[in-house]
């Protein structure tokens, strides 16, 4: 039996090999994309990516995209009620979990499972415990293709903001940074992938800082741009 399931999709490269990974797993099928986005910017959680950017990947993979609304500041009641919310919408249409792209961080896999537990949805880590340097390879091999759009200048230089995610970007990274950006050192945007039936064509726009961190603003690219 075919369990169906949602894919918590944060627009980075983690979720997209998570999709990959989901899809080469006997009896499950992702059946939907689940997305945070900040409703006063209409701008994914954490990424900073615009909203069209996301749904213009949800059409590039095939799959419906559900939105999650968050008000700007977001408590914790507050985001756990949507995302309640949310996952009581998912459970009507027959999904039976949703899947993340966590690797190691133990305190937000118990959070994000303790969620899904009130929601009586099932929690699925389909990447959990593999080695970042060894995760950020194959995600490459595999034909990911991303690039940093947020970044902790404490913690890496502004200079790789704007920079494909990439074998020479992995090993340029400081001693300390985890090679997949899992403590929160780096976020990125997939525009290409396996699982997409074209790149999401992007261009560079403005560099902007907040609450400590730096944000690259993607646009959409006009047909006409390389």
């Amino acid at each position: 039996m075919t369990r169906k399931i949602a894919l918590a999709w944060s627009s980075g490269k983690d979720s997209a090999f998570t999709l990959q990974v989901l899809r080469a797993t006997p009896g499950l099928e992702v059946v939907e994309l689940l997305t945070t986005l900040n409703g006063a910017n209409e701008r994914v959680a954490m990424h900073g990516v615009r909203r069209g950017l996301v749904e213009a990947q949800a059409r590039a993979i095939g799959l419906p995209l559900k939105i999650v609304s968050l008000p700007q500041p977001c408590s914790n009641a507050a985001y756990e009620s949507a995302m309640a919310g949310a996952c009581a919408t998912l459970a009507t249409a027959g999904i039976t979990g949703v899947a993340f792209g966590d690797i190691h961080l133990t305190d937000v896999r118990a959070y994000r499972e303790a969620q899904m537990q009130r929601a009586g949805l099932a929690c699925l880590f389909p990447l959990w415990q593999r080695e970042s340097a060894q995760l950020a390879q194959a995600l490459i091999d595999e034909g990911i293709a991303a690039t940093l759009v947020c970044l902790d200048p404490k913690r890496l230089d502004a200079a790789f903001l704007g920079r494909r995610y990439d074998a020479e970007l992995v090993a340029a990274l400081p001693a300390g940074v985890d090679a997949c950006g899992e403590n929160g050192e780096f976020h990125t945007f997939c525009w290409a992938a396996p699982s997409f039936a074209a790149p999401v064509r992007v261009r560079a726009g403005a560099t902007v800082e907040s609450e400590g961190l730096l944000y690259l603003d993607l646009e959409p690219a006009v047909h006409s741009e390389p």
